[in-house]
This record gives C-alpha cells, structure tokens and sequence, in this order.
C-alpha cells in the first residue's frame, strides 16, 4: 500500500495470523454494537465466526508485468488491464495488453497525488488517492479527466458491486459509497473471531464477494458485502518465488476478475510478473 511509512509493518504468515486471531476472543465473545461511519451511517458488523476454508493456488498462465509499476489498483475489461500505480510523482492510470504486459496508453496523475485503487463503473473510470481525500474520475476510452470527488479518511482499494463504489481505508472498515453524490451509503466492519482484520488494500468484487489483500502479506481474504464477515482465506505464499528488491514494499497487490471467463488475476508492487490462478482447497 504505503511507500512511506515511518516503520516497517510486521505481519504474521497464514496460520500464524489465523491463531493469532482466535486467541484474541472466544467464540462466545458477544458481537459488539454498530459503530457510526462518520457520516450517520452504520456500520454492519459481522456475529462471531466459525473456522473459515483455507485455500491456496494453482498458476494457469502467467504473463510480463511492468517492474516500474507500483500497483495500486488492477481491474480487466474487455481483454484489457487498466491499472493504477502509486508514489509521489510516479502515479498514473494505464491500459495494458495482459499477453504482453505492454503499455498501451498512460497518463500521470499530478505530483502532489499519491495514487490508489481504481475500478470501472457506468463507463467511468474512479481512481482513489491515498492522504488527499481527493478521487478522479476518467473517460475509460480516451483517459480524459471528467471530474472529482470527495471522501474522508484515507483512500485505499476501490471496487464495486454494479450499484455501490466500495472502499477501503486501511482500517477494518469498509464503504459503500454512491456513484453520483459520492455519499456513503452504509458500511461494514470486517472482524474475524472478534478481532478486527486491518489494513484491508485492494479490493476485487468477485462472484457477491468481496476479495481484499492484506497489506504487507501474501494473504487475500473473502468477505460478505452484507455484514463483513470473513468467508474464506487464500494464502498466496510462494506465487512470486525469489527475493524481491524491497522485500517491505513489492509486495502481493493487485486483484482482477473476468468476468465472463471467470479468471483470476494477480500481481504485486513492481513485479515482474501477472499471474492467471486458480483457487483449489489446502490440504
């Protein structure tokens, strides 16, 4: 997510991070009440969780990536990548030819902007930025800048469910936000075993749920839009093999889904490669 931190954030692996977690609570925990979003709106909040599936991976295809990339957002669109890549004075929106990793088309976002998540909704493209609470939204064909919006807090992963923007912020919240007036419509506090999953990034709505990468961690996680429930995890470990050049920073980000061929696609900060996977249970 963040480039500039003011110290390296530890993350546990898989298990470690799922032991962690059901120790904080017991089961029998009562469900904490609705707290506000910020704009009047509750924030639905997921009953104690059961055991949830574990699944890992199998690479379909994978395909060159560009290593200058510092991926914030990925999404596919009729046999097209659009990406959004971060960092002060390296931001920008792109298309990209998946086979090739090529870049087809390019514009920077402004210097004093730090690019985050984007997605495509009602042939308008909405791209994030990460401590400005300021987004843009683009014309997908041409990339021509149409307009802005507002939001609080800080802009993390972006996606949506065909009606709703959906954003995440760092925390364990995530928003519903309207299209057009940009309000938040409701939210939902993600928590597993009572304890709160933080640092939720890039976001992917795939199949009535949503997949969120955890910062800093080779974990994606499943989530019920309705009430943030924690549905599954995919432990990703290994996808990249080899030592990464910045091992805190070129991290797993960037989730894609296509629809109609019902792939799955991912990548990292500066990797060198996209991967197709395909989910399979872990033994």
């Amino acid at each position: 997510m963040r480039f500039t931190r003011m110290m390296p954030l530890l993350h546990l692996k898989l298990v470690t991070l799922l032991a962690l977690l059901i120790s904080c609570r017991s089961a029998t925990t009562p469900t904490p009440p609705p707290v506000s979003s910020g704009s009047g709106q509750q924030v639905a909040t997921a009953p104690p969780a059961t055991e949830v599936p574990v699944w890992t991976y199998e690479v379909v295809n994978t395909w060159p990536h560009d290593t200058t990339a510092y991926t914030q957002g990925l999404i596919y669109r009729d046999g097209m990548l659009y990406e959004s890549t971060g960092l002060n004075g390296q931001s920008s929106l792109r298309k990209v030819e998946l086979q090739t990793g090529k870049v087809l088309k390019k514009i920077p976002v402004a210097s004093q902007y730090f690019a985050e998540g984007m997605t495509l909704l009602n042939n308008r493209i909405f791209q994030l930025t990460w401590q400005t609470q300021k987004g843009f939204i683009y014309e997908p064909e041409n990339f021509r800048q149409i307009g802005e919006f507002n939001y609080t807090g800080e802009g993390w992963g972006l996606t949506h469910d065909g009606q709703s923007l959906i954003l995440s912020d760092g925390t364990n919240q995530i928003r519903f936000i309207n299209p057009e007036t940009f309000k938040v419509e409701r939210a939902i506090s993600v928590v597993y075993k009572g304890k709160e999953v933080m640092e939720l990034n890039e976001l992917e709505y795939i199949r009535g749920e949503i997949y969120a990468n955890i910062w800093q961690t080779d974990e994606i996680i499943r989530i019920d839009p309705k009430t943030g429930a924690v549905l599954g995890v995919i432990d990703l470990t290994g996808l990249l093999p080899g030592k990464r050049a910045n091992e805190a920073d070129d991290v797993l980000n960037g989730i894609a889904y296509d629809e109609k061929g019902q792939r799955i696609f991912v990548t990292g900060k500066r990797w060198p490669k996209l991967f197709e996977i395909r989910l399979k249970a872990k033994e």
